[in-house]
């Protein structure tokens, strides 16, 4: 008999490192960024979480408002992505995250090999390799940050070469006295 860790050995620390924070904080619905092999997904699915895959961020999230508990995102905000086209993406995470609920996200940082390298497209993305990524410094990481709760902010690296990246944990803050207005048109708001 293999136990559920054995069966999904592909998925990364980070999905770990996720499941066991959102478990801790009591989430039960996780929705999972730029899944792509879907090996992360489905390790949290095994963990227990309801897990909903999204993978574009480009364009508003097909959820309501308030309707998950947590996000998980391994390396989807550094890819093409313009930093306002992050910081879109982060407000939308924001609208659909539960109060207090969790968002755990993981980029790679300026201080990456690949950082200055290759094809520059400008605002800390560059082109190595066929691969383009957004490279954040630690002063977009607190500019995202800003009207949450940051939890942890880890530096760490991985891989051959190594690649240098940031692991953040950060809530949306719980509301308090009357509840936050809706947006126009959204299913909460009718």
């Amino acid at each position: 008999m293999h136990d559920r860790h054995q069966q999904h050995a592909q998925h990364s620390p980070h999905a770990r490192y996720a499941a066991g924070v959102f478990r801790a904080a009591g989430a039960r619905t996780v929705l999972a960024l730029g899944a792509g092999d879907g090996e992360d997904a489905l390790f949290l699915a095994h963990e227990g979480f309801t897990v909903r895959a999204v993978h574009d961020v480009r364009a508003p999230l097909p959820l309501p408002d308030d309707s998950v508990d947590a996000v998980y995102a391994h390396l989807l905000l550094c890819m093409a992505l313009s930093t306002k086209e992050i910081r879109a993406a982060v407000d939308e995470l924001g609208r659909v995250l539960r109060p207090g609920g969790l968002l755990v996200y993981t980029v790679r940082h300026t201080g990456d090999a690949h950082h200055g390298t290759g094809i520059s497209h400008g605002d800390h993305i560059y082109e190595h390799g066929g691969r383009v990524v957004h490279f954040f410094d630690a002063d977009l990481i607190h500019d995202l940050a800003k009207g949450w709760r940051m939890h942890g902010l880890e530096a760490f690296e991985e891989d051959e070469l190594p690649h240098r990246l940031w692991r953040v944990t950060q809530a949306r803050p719980r509301v308090t006295g009357a509840r936050t207005a809706r947006r126009p048109g959204s299913p909460e708001s009718r």
